[in-house]
C-alpha cells in the first residue's frame, strides 16, 4: 500500500503544474507504473487540450507494457465525450491491469461512470488513496460541482488597530492608502492569477479606482466583477477601460459592449445568490472578493465563503472603517516583511 501513496503523491505533483491553466477543468496528474518502474507520466496542461491520462499514455515508449501496468490518477477518468474523448475508454483500449484513483468525479457527466466502465472491462480499480490531499488540490472544482457555486475567497487588508480604510470624510474619495508592503502586493497579484474572477463593490471601485488585474505577476487575467446597482460609477474608472473582460451587476438596463457586460440583478431578492448563480452558469470556478466591507460582510453573514485571506499591515489609522469580523479555522498565520498574512478556512 505504501507504493500507492508514493505514486499518488507524484500524481498530485504533476497535477499542480496545471494550476491556473485548466479551469474550469480540474487539475489532474497521471503516473503509469510497470514492475515498480514509472514508464509514463502526464498532466492536464491546458483547458480544452489532452487530459492527464492521454499525455501519460503517449509518453510510454513501449506500449506493449501497458496491459501489465498500473495507472495512478488523482481524479476518476472521464467517461463522456467533451472537448476530448473519454479517458476511461483509452485505458480500456490499452487493457491496463489496474487503476488507482484518489477522488471520484462529482461532475454529473462522470460521477462514478468512469469507474464503472473500467470495472466492467475487467480492470481492477482502487479508490480513496490520498483522498483528502487530492480534494484540497481541487477544492475549486469540487466546490463548483458540490455547492453549485464558485469557490469563494474573501480578501482584505487591515491595520494593526483594525481599520481597512481611512476616515473618508476627512479626505474624500479617490485617495489610495496602501496598508501592506510591496511584497504582499505582489503576492495578491499572484493570487489573482490563480483564480477565475475578482469582485469589488461600488464604494471600493469609487474610492480606490482599482484595475483588478495582474500587473505584478504573469498569468491569465481574471474576470473583473463589480456591483453598481444604480450605474452611479463614473465611466472614467479603470474598470470601464475594456482592457479585460468585466461584468457589471446592476439593477438598470444597459447595453453591453466589447469586454463590458451589464448583467441585470434584482437587488430586492438576495443579490449575492443571483450573482453566484450567474457565475456558476458561466463556469467560473473561483472568485476573490476584495471589498469593500459591506460586500465582504454580506458574504460572511450569509455563510457564502470558503476561505479568508487577511493581510495586516504594520501601521495604524487611529480612526476609519473597521474591518470585517470573521470566525473560522486559522490554517496559517505568518509574518511577511513586518506585515502578517492570516489564512482562515470556514
Amino acid at each position: 500500500m505504501n507504493e500507492y501513496y508514493t505514486y499518488m503523491l507524484r500524481c498530485l505533483e504533476l497535477a499542480k503544474k496545471g494550476f491556473g491553466s485548466v479551469a474550469p477543468n480540474p487539475m489532474v496528474g497521471c503516473v503509469i507504473v510497470h514492475d515498480g518502474i514509472i514508464i509514463g507520466e502526464g498532466f492536464h496542461q491546458k483547458y480544452g487540450e489532452a487530459h492527464a491520462e492521454v499525455n501519460a499514455i503517449h509518453s510510454v515508449i513501449n506500449k506493449e507494457q501497458l496491459p501489465e501496468s498500473t495507472v495512478y490518477v488523482n481524479l476518476e477518468p472521464c467517461s463522456h465525450y467533451g472537448k476530448t474523448p473519454p479517458c476511461a475508454d483509452l485505458l480500456i483500449k490499452h487493457q491496463v491491469k489496474e487503476v488507482i484513483i484518489a477522488n471520484t468525479d462529482p461532475n454529473p457527466l462522470v460521477a462514478g461512470k468512469g469507474i464503472e466502465k473500467l470495472k466492467n472491462a475487467g480492470i481492477k480499480v482502487t479508490t480513496g488513496i490520498l483522498d483528502d490531499e487530492a480534494k484540497a488540490l481541487n477544492k475549486r472544482f469540487l466546490c463548483y460541482y458540490t455547492k453549485k457555486r464558485p469557490y469563494i475567497i474573501l480578501k482584505w487588508a487591515k491595520t494593526l488597530d483594525g481599520f481597512m480604510d481611512i476616515d473618508r470624510s476627512q479626505v474624500g474619495n479617490n485617495h489610495k492608502y496602501w496598508i501592506t508592503n510591496d511584497e504582499l502586493k505582489i503576492l495578491v497579484h499572484k493570487w489573482r492569477s490563480e483564480e477565475s474572477a475578482i469582485m469589488v463593490g461600488t464604494n471600493t471601485a469609487l474610492n480606490d479606482n482599482p484595475q483588478l488585474n495582474i500587473r505584478y505577476w504573469k498569468g491569465i487575467q481574471p474576470l473583473r466583477l463589480v456591483i453598481d446597482e444604480n450605474l452611479s460609477l463614473p465611466k472614467t474608472l479603470h474598470l470601464f477601460d475594456q482592457q479585460n473582460p468585466t461584468v457589471i451587476f446592476t439593477a438598470k438596463k444597459e447595453e453591453s459592449k466589447h469586454n463590458l457586460t451589464y448583467q441585470y440583478i434584482n437587488f430586492n431578492d438576495n443579490p449575492l445568490r443571483q450573482i453566484l448563480n450567474y457565475l456558476y452558469e458561466k463556469k467560473i470556478t473561483s472568485v476573490i472578493i476584495e471589498g469593500g466591507k459591506e460586500l465582504l460582510q454580506s458574504f460572511i453573514e450569509q455563510g457564502l465563503w470558503d476561505e479568508a485571506r487577511v493581510l495586516t499591515g504594520n501601521k495604524y489609522f487611529v480612526k476609519g472603517l473597521i474591518s470585517p469580523e470573521i470566525k473560522g479555522k486559522i490554517i496559517s498565520d505568518e509574518e511577511i516583511n513586518k506585515d502578517r498574512l492570516t489564512i482562515i478556512y470556514k
